[in-house]
């Protein structure tokens, strides 16, 4: 099941007001928890739960030739926002966590929560990095790498695309 899939499969469970869908093929397996849960003791209306994905299969920077020389120096290029990854990323062999989905990137689950992760943190396999939002879904995004947190790429309560670079992971850190 692709992101695009799982995105119309939202959109269904969302459309029938339904309070809870689990799904199972293979390995991929998630649950949804929607505004429509109902306690069944208290008959309260619960928060949305958090769906856990696992982040896309790391992607490996090989040493490359030599860069070109830049046009901008690094200290120019973070004042730009950071957006791209540093070119350092391909000499360093650093690990990149991507987005497994469209949605809302959001570094702590609640503004007065602290950050899941922040640069140098250690990190383990399963470790959740970040939440990306989509159609009201909390998906905590797991590493699926152990190693350094490098750099965040993404800003805080931005917008992100499917496959959208989140994080640099030394794996050697």
């Amino acid at each position: 099941m692709d992101s695009k899939e799982i995105q119309e499969l939202l959109k269904l469970i969302n459309r029938l007001e339904l309070a809870e869908f689990k799904y199972k093929e293979g390995d991929l397996q998630f649950s949804v928890r929607t505004k429509y849960f109902m306690s069944s003791r208290s008959g309260q209306e619960m928060m949305p739960s958090y769906v856990s994905m696992p982040a896309p299969a790391p992607v490996v920077h090989a040493p490359a030739a030599p860069l070109a020389p830049a046009t901008k120096s690094a200290a120019e290029n973070e004042g730009e926002g950071g957006t791209s990854a540093p070119t350092a990323a391909a000499k360093d062999n650093l690990i990149e966590i991507r987005s497994p989905i469209v949605g809302t990137f959001y570094r702590s689950a609640s503004p007065d929560k602290p950050v899941y992760v922040k640069p140098g943190d250690t990190i383990e396999v399963g470790t959740v990095v970040c939440i990306v939002e989509a159609m009201k879904l909390f998906n905590e995004i797991e590493s699926e790498v152990a190693g350094k947190v490098v750099k965040i790429v993404a800003e805080d309560a931005s917008p992100v695309e499917y496959d959208q670079l989140l994080f640099l992971i030394d794996p050697n850190g």
